[in-house]
């Protein structure tokens, strides 16, 4: 079975949150240069590309084995931040006043698709082929991650399950260690030593 099931737990974690948003808050800020609103869009496309990219035409083969690779190739020289935050912003105003029919039905769409995929799908993501279980592991990521975000934001709890944040956590460590910062994660892990300053794995 594809990773459908964790991707739609943690949609419908993210749109649950989204749903007790109260007006008020939609234009506070979000995250770095995002309001609410911003990051909220941002985040609902990782629903969002997983209906565009499944229903357009599959790559003819794999270049990206895994999500971990995904994102070291994505964070190095693959990614426009300006265009990823102007995106987020787009996708927040095409919400609307009323976010929730937009997104709960993007998410049907999505699942959707998802249910008819032949498991040897290769998601074309620009240049890039990825195996569809793999694709669904960077939106679990995205959607488990920036509803954190969210409630940090809003002050409201997130109540994302311990399973999700567990596997997104180890691939977040993955990549740190596949980026030779591995020895920093583990040491920071185990109480050993902080991280540096300013640490990220993008």
């Amino acid at each position: 079975m594809l990773h459908s099931e964790s991707f739609g737990l943690a949609a419908e974690v993210f749109i649950g949150l989204v749903a007790r948003i109260p007006s008020y808050q939609w234009n506070d800020p979000g995250l770095g240069e995002w309001t609410v609103r911003g990051l909220v869009g941002h985040t609902s496309r990782a629903i969002l590309t997983i209906e565009n990219y499944l229903g357009a035409e599959p790559a003819p083969a794999v270049t990206v084995p895994d999500a971990e690779t995904y994102y070291l190739r994505a964070f190095d020289g693959f990614t426009d931040n300006d265009a990823i935050a102007a995106r987020g912003v787009e996708a927040g105003e095409s919400l609307g006043a009323d976010p929730m029919p937009r997104l709960t039905a993007s998410l049907v769409r999505a699942s959707a698709l998802l249910a008819v995929q032949d498991p040897a799908r290769i998601v074309a993501v620009g240049s890039m082929g990825i195996p569809v279980d793999e694709y669904l592991r960077t939106r679990v990521f995205e959607l488990v991650v920036h509803s954190i975000d969210i409630s940090r934001a809003t002050d409201l709890p997130h109540g994302m399950p311990a399973r999700l944040l567990a596997d997104c956590a180890g691939l977040a460590a993955r990549v740190a260690a596949f980026k030779g910062e591995g020895e920093d994660v583990l040491f920071a892990l185990t109480g050993r030593a902080a991280l540096p300053p300013g640490f990220s794995i993008f």
